[in-house]
């Protein structure tokens, strides 16, 4: 008998330590219960994949949909981007008969998601021509299915990430963004693969269920994680009204909350302009085979896992995260330097290296703004902080995908035709002026960081108990 107890105690004390995240449990947010919270990481980071990746290429080259009605449909979902900070407010203010201020917010968004991607496959079917309707017909339902689609996103991502706030000790605060990141790359990872296999002999019929499949692994994963979270509070019914207006300013006048944001979008702007031109410059520029770039996307996702575990530790050690986001953003500058250089010296070794430095990098910086945001966030205004961050940081990452696409095309073509001199006459120039805009952009946000950062003595960022 007592070497059975023995046994158990020694596999409970190895949990925390070979685990990953193991440690991000407590005795209010138990590993079980925190698990099943950050599912929601996953539908967010399935949704992410199926609208950026899988139905990117299907609508090109399955569809035959143009181009530009493409770039069109994905740049939609980012237009809910700025009303984040609006929907976190409202989790916050919500006055329910039933005592709950998030799980309503949540079930919102999950139901926006189901129904966006119950009508996508039908609308897209219709907008490729593929039938006797009307085009109109489809592109009309199209552009509402990933309007619905890139609401719920941002809702239910938002919400989840306050409730999270609200359930977890302000100690263990670190280590559960970690792992509600850890969570969303896996996501992305396991539903890129799912996809990837499920429409490998793609006909109209596949579409239809991969998608629809999508929206009822939405539906299921996000009820999971919602159940029994959410403790039950009726004396917020009595609460007196507040105004997002008020309220935003209240946010807004707090010390350095706007040197906090511009931080966080210079920041997210600097690592997310590569997003599309990483695969192309190894295949262009480097003329590294197909196998090689597609793994390029595994080498970004475990420098990113790297980078949250790195920042999770630094900060449960006492670190201060505006230190982390700042040493995110120097790695990032050390990245694109040698993502740069590979070009000249035709080093593939050299861009691999870059890559997975992005993707630390990366991760320090996204692990760093977010943490503070939750720790600088005052009871009442967690939704509105966290919506705040989720805005800047999604509507930025949009425009510097969007921007960087143009900046390549444009540096190409000055290039190609001799207007910046014979020197940059390379097919790499277009690439090379973008991963230059980009280490601009992070020196920058070292600039916007630099009085955010803790100084010897000075106490750490508020922090709040947990809610039981």
């Amino acid at each position: 008998m007592s070497s059975t107890r023995r046994l158990i105690r020694a596999l409970a004390e190895l949990g925390p330590r070979y685990l990953p995240f193991a440690d991000a449990a407590t005795a209010e947010l138990p590993l079980g219960r925190l698990l099943r919270l950050s599912l929601f990481q996953v539908t967010v980071g399935m949704a992410a994949v199926l609208l950026i990746g899988t139905l990117n290429r299907v609508m090109i080259v399955e569809l035959d949909v143009p181009a530009w009605i493409v770039a069109v449909m994905l740049a939609l979902p980012l237009l809910a981007a700025p009303f984040r900070a609006l929907v976190g407010f409202r989790s916050d203010t919500h006055r329910s008969v039933l005592g709950w201020r998030r799980v309503p917010y949540l079930w919102f968004g999950t139901l926006l998601q189901f129904g966006g991607f119950a009508i996508m496959p039908f609308a897209l079917l219709i907008l490729s021509g593929d039938t006797t309707g009307p085009i109109v017909v489809g592109q009309v339902a199209a552009a509402l299915a990933f309007v619905l689609v890139g609401a719920g996103l941002h809702t239910t991502q938002t919400v989840g990430l306050a409730l999270a706030t609200d359930l977890a000790p302000a100690h263990a605060r670190p280590r559960v963004v970690a792992l509600l990141c850890a969570m969303l790359l896996a996501g992305m990872m396991a539903s890129a693969v799912v996809f990837g296999l499920a429409l490998a002999n793609f006909s109209a019929i596949r579409l239809i269920q991969v998608i629809q499949g999508a929206a009822l692994a939405t539906l299921v994963l996000n009820g999971i994680a919602l159940w029994k979270q959410e403790p039950r509070d009726t004396s917020r019914r009595s609460a007196p009204a507040r105004r997002f207006g008020e309220a935003w300013e209240s946010y807004a006048t707090q010390p350095l909350a706007r040197r906090r944001l511009i931080a966080t979008g210079l920041g997210t702007a600097g690592f997310s302009m590569q997003d599309i031109l990483l695969e192309p410059y190894g295949g262009q520029i480097l003329h590294l085979p197909v196998a090689a770039t597609t793994a390029l996307t595994a080498v970004l996702a475990v420098g990113g896992g790297i980078g949250l575990v790195t920042a999770a530790r630094w900060l449960n050690r006492g670190g201060d995260p505006f230190r982390v986001a700042a040493a995110g953003a120097v790695i990032g500058i050390a990245a694109f330097s040698a993502v740069v250089f590979a070009a000249p010296l035709g080093s593939g070794s050299l861009f691999a290296c870059g890559v997975a430095l992005i993707g630390l990098g990366g991760g320090l910086f996204a692990h760093g703004t977010l943490t503070a945001s939750m720790a600088g966030a005052q009871p009442e205004q967690t939704g509105l902080a966290l919506g705040a961050w989720g805005a800047v940081q999604a509507t930025a990452a949009g425009a510097a995908i969007a921007a960087s696409g143009i900046l390549r095309d444009l540096g190409s073509a000055l290039a190609v035709s001799g207007r910046l001199g014979e020197g940059l006459a390379e097919a790499s120039t277009g690439y090379l002026v973008v991963y230059h805009i980009e280490i601009g952009l992070l020196f920058a946000t070292l600039v916007a960081i630099g009085p955010l950062v803790r100084r010897p003595g000075q106490p750490a960022l508020s922090a709040r108990p947990a809610l039981p």
